[in-house]
């Protein structure tokens, strides 16, 4: 039997799993389940999408800490955050008070596989998705570096199998992931 003790938080880049692997995980550990974005989505009666179009990305940052914040109160959990979730100073700091980041590594061949034909990226609606997604994934990678947890997203690997790779990755720290007989 295995218990979360305090909040896992799934961050990385778009395209890198943190939905799938968080719903999966959350089966798994027997845990609630939570999308920062979809969070927003709810509180907004809107898209992130619409947000950005509407009020900037500024805007959306500073709601997307708020829901952070509230959503890392609730206790022990999985959530998965927004691409840039991370990115923030203060997101930062506020999950590793309350909870634990585990970065999805994915390189840019397979998140571009995985994001390619989705229209609902609002960064990626550039002249150049691709060359976009190359540039956020190298600005990010050092702040995406600083979570005290690593997976590396292969290509090929089923949810099921990322899912008992993250578990495994889990396991070796007890104070986040406590298992009993």
């Amino acid at each position: 039997m295995a218990r979360l003790r305090r909040p896992v938080v799934l961050v990385g880049m778009m395209g890198s799993g943190k939905t799938a692997i968080g719903k999966a995980l959350s089966a798994r550990l027997g845990c609630g389940f939570v999308d920062s974005d979809a969070a927003i989505e709810e509180a907004a009666k809107c898209t992130i999408a619409e947000i950005f179009a509407r009020d900037g990305e500024a805007f959306f940052r500073a709601r997307e800490s708020e829901v952070l914040a509230r959503l890392l109160e609730a206790g022990p959990r999985v959530v998965s955050t927004g691409g840039g979730a991370f990115l923030a100073p203060r997101n930062r700091a506020v999950i590793a008070e309350h909870g634990a980041a585990f970065w999805l590594d994915a390189d840019l061949d397979l998140l571009w596989e995985r994001v390619r034909h989705k229209s609902t990226r609002p960064l990626l609606r550039t002249p150049d998705p691709r060359g976009t997604l190359a540039r956020l994934l190298e600005e990010r990678r050092p702040l995406y570096a600083e979570a005290p947890l690593r997976l590396t997203a292969r290509p090929g690997d089923s949810i099921e199998a990322t899912t008992a790779r993250v578990i495994e990755t889990l396991a070796a720290r007890p104070d986040i992931l406590e298992i009993s007989e």
